[in-house]
Protein backbone atom coordinates (compact mmCIF):
# COMPACT_ATOMS: atom_id res chain seq x y z
CA UNK A 1 0.00 0.00 0.00
CA UNK A 2 1.30 3.44 -0.92
CA UNK A 3 1.89 5.68 2.08
CA UNK A 4 0.06 8.98 1.69
CA UNK A 5 -0.40 11.84 4.10
CA UNK A 6 -3.92 10.55 4.73
CA UNK A 7 -2.65 7.06 5.54
CA UNK A 8 0.04 8.44 7.84
CA UNK A 9 -2.51 10.62 9.61
CA UNK A 10 -4.83 7.64 10.04
CA UNK A 11 -1.93 5.68 11.49
CA UNK A 12 -1.23 8.30 14.13
CA UNK A 13 -4.92 8.74 14.94
CA UNK A 14 -5.24 5.00 15.40
CA UNK A 15 -2.17 4.99 17.64
CA UNK A 16 -3.67 7.76 19.74
CA UNK A 17 -6.89 5.83 20.12
CA UNK A 18 -4.99 2.75 21.22
CA UNK A 19 -3.11 4.72 23.86
CA UNK A 20 -6.31 6.36 25.02
CA UNK A 21 -7.92 2.98 25.32
CA UNK A 22 -5.04 1.61 27.38
CA UNK A 23 -5.37 4.54 29.76
CA UNK A 24 -9.12 4.06 29.95
CA UNK A 25 -8.65 0.40 30.79
CA UNK A 26 -6.31 1.28 33.65
CA UNK A 27 -8.66 3.89 35.11
CA UNK A 28 -12.04 2.25 34.53
CA UNK A 29 -13.70 -0.14 36.92
CA UNK A 30 -13.62 -3.80 35.96
CA UNK A 31 -17.07 -3.87 34.39
CA UNK A 32 -16.21 -0.92 32.14
CA UNK A 33 -12.85 -2.24 30.94
CA UNK A 34 -14.19 -4.35 28.07
CA UNK A 35 -16.26 -1.48 26.70
CA UNK A 36 -13.34 0.95 27.05
CA UNK A 37 -11.11 -1.31 25.02
CA UNK A 38 -13.81 -1.62 22.37
CA UNK A 39 -13.89 2.11 21.70
CA UNK A 40 -10.42 1.97 20.20
CA UNK A 41 -9.91 -1.31 18.45
CA UNK A 42 -11.65 -4.12 20.33
CA UNK A 43 -10.24 -7.50 19.54
CA UNK A 44 -7.44 -6.01 17.43
CA UNK A 45 -6.03 -4.15 20.43
CA UNK A 46 -6.49 -7.20 22.61
CA UNK A 47 -4.60 -9.36 20.15
CA UNK A 48 -1.70 -6.92 19.94
CA UNK A 49 -1.41 -6.49 23.69
CA UNK A 50 -1.89 -10.18 24.38
CA UNK A 51 0.75 -11.22 21.87
CA UNK A 52 3.32 -8.72 23.09
CA UNK A 53 2.76 -9.39 26.78
CA UNK A 54 2.76 -13.15 26.23
CA UNK A 55 6.10 -12.93 24.44
CA UNK A 56 7.38 -10.79 27.30
CA UNK A 57 7.10 -13.69 29.71
CA UNK A 58 3.61 -13.29 31.19
CA UNK A 59 1.69 -15.95 29.32
CA UNK A 60 -1.46 -15.92 31.53
CA UNK A 61 -1.87 -12.16 31.22
CA UNK A 62 -1.20 -12.38 27.49
CA UNK A 63 -3.91 -15.01 27.12
CA UNK A 64 -6.43 -12.88 29.00
CA UNK A 65 -5.73 -9.76 26.93
CA UNK A 66 -5.58 -11.76 23.72
CA UNK A 67 -9.18 -12.86 24.26
CA UNK A 68 -10.59 -9.33 24.35
CA UNK A 69 -13.84 -8.78 22.42
CA UNK A 70 -14.40 -5.12 23.27
CA UNK A 71 -17.39 -2.82 22.90
CA UNK A 72 -20.73 -3.39 24.61
CA UNK A 73 -20.25 -7.17 24.51
CA UNK A 74 -16.92 -6.70 26.29
CA UNK A 75 -18.68 -4.79 29.05
CA UNK A 76 -21.19 -7.61 29.50
CA UNK A 77 -18.38 -10.18 29.64
CA UNK A 78 -16.46 -7.99 32.09
CA UNK A 79 -19.45 -7.89 34.42
CA UNK A 80 -19.68 -11.68 34.42
CA UNK A 81 -15.96 -11.95 35.08
CA UNK A 82 -16.26 -9.51 37.99
CA UNK A 83 -18.72 -11.88 39.64
CA UNK A 84 -16.58 -14.94 38.96
CA UNK A 85 -13.42 -13.27 40.29
CA UNK A 86 -15.27 -12.32 43.48
CA UNK A 87 -16.45 -15.90 43.85
CA UNK A 88 -12.89 -17.23 43.47
CA UNK A 89 -11.57 -14.78 46.08
CA UNK A 90 -14.29 -15.75 48.55
CA UNK A 91 -13.92 -19.47 47.92
CA UNK A 92 -10.12 -19.58 47.80
CA UNK A 93 -8.70 -16.70 49.89
CA UNK A 94 -5.10 -17.87 49.44
CA UNK A 95 -5.22 -17.38 45.67
CA UNK A 96 -4.02 -14.21 43.94
CA UNK A 97 -6.88 -13.10 41.69
CA UNK A 98 -6.47 -10.32 39.13
CA UNK A 99 -9.27 -8.99 36.96
CA UNK A 100 -7.78 -7.85 33.66
CA UNK A 101 -9.80 -6.62 30.69
CA UNK A 102 -12.42 -9.29 30.02
CA UNK A 103 -10.74 -12.16 31.86
CA UNK A 104 -9.21 -13.33 35.11
CA UNK A 105 -5.65 -14.24 35.99
CA UNK A 106 -5.34 -16.57 38.98
CA UNK A 107 -2.08 -17.53 40.67
CA UNK A 108 -2.06 -20.41 43.14
CA UNK A 109 0.93 -19.95 45.40
CA UNK A 110 2.59 -22.41 47.74
CA UNK A 111 -0.17 -21.96 50.33
CA UNK A 112 -2.87 -23.04 47.87
CA UNK A 113 -1.43 -25.41 45.28
CA UNK A 114 2.18 -26.35 45.80
CA UNK A 115 4.54 -29.02 44.49
CA UNK A 116 7.49 -30.74 46.08
CA UNK A 117 10.85 -30.26 44.42
CA UNK A 118 11.16 -32.19 41.13
CA UNK A 119 7.59 -33.44 41.46
CA UNK A 120 4.30 -32.95 39.65
CA UNK A 121 2.26 -34.86 42.24
CA UNK A 122 -0.57 -32.87 43.78
CA UNK A 123 -0.31 -32.63 47.55
CA UNK A 124 -3.33 -33.18 49.79
CA UNK A 125 -3.50 -29.41 50.37
CA UNK A 126 -3.41 -28.80 46.62
CA UNK A 127 -6.31 -31.20 46.06
CA UNK A 128 -8.37 -29.60 48.82
CA UNK A 129 -7.94 -26.16 47.28
CA UNK A 130 -8.49 -27.36 43.73
CA UNK A 131 -11.78 -28.87 44.91
CA UNK A 132 -12.86 -25.35 45.89
CA UNK A 133 -11.86 -23.99 42.49
CA UNK A 134 -13.73 -26.82 40.77
CA UNK A 135 -16.92 -25.59 42.42
CA UNK A 136 -16.43 -22.10 41.01
CA UNK A 137 -15.62 -23.39 37.52
CA UNK A 138 -18.76 -25.53 37.54
CA UNK A 139 -20.79 -22.50 38.56
CA UNK A 140 -19.36 -20.61 35.57
CA UNK A 141 -19.45 -23.08 32.67
CA UNK A 142 -19.08 -20.55 29.84
CA UNK A 143 -15.35 -20.01 30.29
CA UNK A 144 -12.11 -21.50 29.02
CA UNK A 145 -9.21 -22.10 31.38
CA UNK A 146 -5.55 -22.01 30.38
CA UNK A 147 -3.38 -23.77 32.96
CA UNK A 148 0.30 -22.84 33.27
CA UNK A 149 2.84 -24.85 35.22
CA UNK A 150 6.04 -23.33 36.66
CA UNK A 151 9.23 -24.53 38.35
CA UNK A 152 12.07 -23.10 40.36
CA UNK A 153 15.47 -22.56 38.73
CA UNK A 154 17.22 -25.74 39.83
CA UNK A 155 17.93 -28.12 36.95
CA UNK A 156 18.24 -27.79 33.20
CA UNK A 157 15.80 -25.94 30.98
CA UNK A 158 14.67 -29.20 29.39
CA UNK A 159 13.94 -30.88 32.73
CA UNK A 160 12.10 -27.86 34.08
CA UNK A 161 9.97 -27.53 30.96
CA UNK A 162 9.00 -31.19 31.26
CA UNK A 163 8.12 -30.92 34.95
CA UNK A 164 6.17 -27.69 34.49
CA UNK A 165 4.13 -29.28 31.69
CA UNK A 166 3.45 -32.27 33.94
CA UNK A 167 2.28 -29.96 36.72
CA UNK A 168 -0.17 -28.22 34.41
CA UNK A 169 -1.36 -31.60 33.16
CA UNK A 170 -1.80 -32.87 36.73
CA UNK A 171 -4.15 -29.98 37.48
CA UNK A 172 -6.07 -30.52 34.24
CA UNK A 173 -6.45 -34.23 34.94
CA UNK A 174 -7.71 -33.48 38.44
CA UNK A 175 -10.27 -31.04 37.07
CA UNK A 176 -11.48 -33.54 34.47
CA UNK A 177 -11.72 -36.28 37.10
CA UNK A 178 -13.93 -33.94 39.12
CA UNK A 179 -16.36 -33.08 36.36
CA UNK A 180 -14.82 -30.17 34.41
CA UNK A 181 -15.04 -30.68 30.65
CA UNK A 182 -11.65 -31.29 29.06
CA UNK A 183 -12.71 -29.08 26.14
CA UNK A 184 -12.48 -26.05 28.45
CA UNK A 185 -8.93 -26.78 29.59
CA UNK A 186 -5.62 -25.97 27.91
CA UNK A 187 -2.18 -26.58 29.41
CA UNK A 188 1.32 -25.22 28.97
CA UNK A 189 4.58 -25.70 30.84
CA UNK A 190 6.68 -22.56 31.21
CA UNK A 191 9.60 -24.08 33.09
CA UNK A 192 11.66 -21.63 35.12
CA UNK A 193 11.13 -18.69 32.77
CA UNK A 194 8.74 -16.64 34.92
CA UNK A 195 9.79 -16.58 38.60
CA UNK A 196 7.76 -14.51 41.04
CA UNK A 197 10.27 -14.81 43.89
CA UNK A 198 14.00 -15.22 44.39
CA UNK A 199 15.38 -18.63 43.53
CA UNK A 200 18.20 -18.07 46.03
CA UNK A 201 16.15 -19.30 49.00
CA UNK A 202 14.04 -22.37 49.76
CA UNK A 203 11.02 -20.15 50.42
CA UNK A 204 11.42 -18.34 47.12
CA UNK A 205 11.83 -21.55 45.15
CA UNK A 206 8.69 -22.94 46.79
CA UNK A 207 6.73 -19.90 45.59
CA UNK A 208 8.00 -20.40 42.05
CA UNK A 209 6.77 -24.01 41.96
CA UNK A 210 3.25 -22.89 41.20
CA UNK A 211 0.30 -23.01 38.82
CA UNK A 212 -1.40 -20.05 37.15
CA UNK A 213 -4.67 -19.77 35.26
CA UNK A 214 -6.03 -17.50 32.56
CA UNK A 215 -9.83 -17.59 32.55
CA UNK A 216 -11.50 -16.21 29.43
CA UNK A 217 -14.92 -16.19 27.82
CA UNK A 218 -15.73 -19.16 25.64
CA UNK A 219 -17.66 -18.94 22.38
CA UNK A 220 -21.05 -19.27 24.07
CA UNK A 221 -20.40 -16.41 26.50
CA UNK A 222 -19.16 -14.22 23.65
CA UNK A 223 -22.19 -15.02 21.47
CA UNK A 224 -24.57 -14.39 24.37
CA UNK A 225 -22.91 -11.06 25.15
CA UNK A 226 -23.07 -9.97 21.52
CA UNK A 227 -26.77 -10.82 21.35
CA UNK A 228 -27.49 -8.94 24.59
CA UNK A 229 -28.06 -11.93 26.87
Amino acid sequence: MKLTKLNIAAFFITGSLLLTSCEAVQNANNTQKGAAIGTAAGAVLGGILGNNIGKGGNAPLGAVLGGVVGGVAGGVIGNKMDKQAKEIKETLPGAEVERVGEGIKVTLHENTVNFDFNSSNLTSLAKTNLDKLVTVLKNNPDTNINIYGHTDSIGTDAVNLRISAQRAAAVKNYFVANGISASRLFTEGLGKSSPIASNDTDAGRAQNRRVEFAITANEKMINDAQSGK
